[in-house]
């Protein structure tokens, strides 16, 4: 049920995290102690996250080619044993939350709230990858609060570009299943968009490139590595526009963990020069 043998998920929570992380760390040493937080964090939240969507949409998976051999839906375990499961981890997640600072403890209780949302909003709200966004996007913020308390417009436009850049990769993401959405009844924002659901997705992804760069800018990054990010935009654009026009929408969905991949490896080369 926490999907550990799909990791993909991790990657995508744990690279902005750890961003928010090293942009702290700008004007903070970082701490080993907040690094290895973060890791198991981000662990420990995706595994909750897959776990309480398992018991909202079991019913659902069963209808979906991609889901139905999901131990929930295929009856493998009970409802039971996947909320004990879920408090389990529910647990652990909130034993790691006491060792840090009380404002990531309060920003983290915010967001953590949304978790359980998500999986519902499907059901009544026509965009949940908004609900998506606004809560995985909180990584970046969680991280960045465990060194610093200092109100910086960066971390605000990283986390709203990161908000937009998971909406944009879930989209794309939800194609692979928009016809079983739609027969089922789940909304998802292919269903909203319609036609314009890679038009959309592409801007804003777009808009996410954009608050990477001014982040990269307003806390005066070195050209070079500025100039070796927008590189790697325009070749992951390039990649996955050949993965699009394809349809093949699930390997175009997880390329997005190297374009996060590619941002970390910026900060830390400039914090490393630093």
């Amino acid at each position: 049920m926490a999907r550990l043998d799909k990791p993909i998920g991790i990657y995508l929570l744990l690279w902005p995290s750890l961003i928010g992380l090293l942009l702290s760390s700008i004007d903070n040493q970082l701490a080993f102690s907040n690094l290895l937080i973060v890791i198991i964090g981000a662990i420990l939240v995706r595994s909750c996250g897959c776990v309480i969507n398992d018991i909202s949409d079991y019913k659902f998976d069963r209808l979906v080619d991609r889901t139905k051999d999901r131990p929930l839906a295929n009856g493998e375990l009970s409802l039971l044993e996947g909320w004990i499961f879920f408090i389990i981890l529910g647990g652990l997640s909130l034993s790691l939350l006491l060792l840090t600072p009380v404002l990531t403890q309060i920003i983290s209780l915010c967001f953590a709230i949304l978790i359980l949302v998500y999986p519902l909003s499907k059901r009544f709200f026509k965009l949940p990858q908004l609900i998506l966004g606004i809560t995985f996007g909180a990584g970046s913020l969680i991280a960045y609060s465990l060194q610093s308390s200092e109100v910086n417009i960066s971390i605000f436009i990283l986390y709203l570009g990161i908000l937009l850049w998971i909406i944009s990769f879930d989209t794309i993401y939800a194609m692979e299943d928009v016809g079983d959405d739609m027969i089922i009844g789940i909304n998802s924002t292919p269903l909203a968009w319609g036609e314009n659901s890679i038009y959309y997705s592409k801007l804003l992804q777009l808009l996410f490139y954009i608050s990477i760069l001014l982040v990269l800018i307003i806390e005066e990054f070195r050209l070079f590595i500025i100039i070796a990010q927008v590189i790697a935009f325009v070749i992951f654009e390039i990649k996955v526009n050949v993965l699009l026009k394809n349809k093949d929408y699930l390997k175009a969905f997880k390329l997005n963990h190297w374009l996060g991949f590619s941002i970390m490896i910026s900060f830390i080369i400039q914090l490393t020069i630093n």
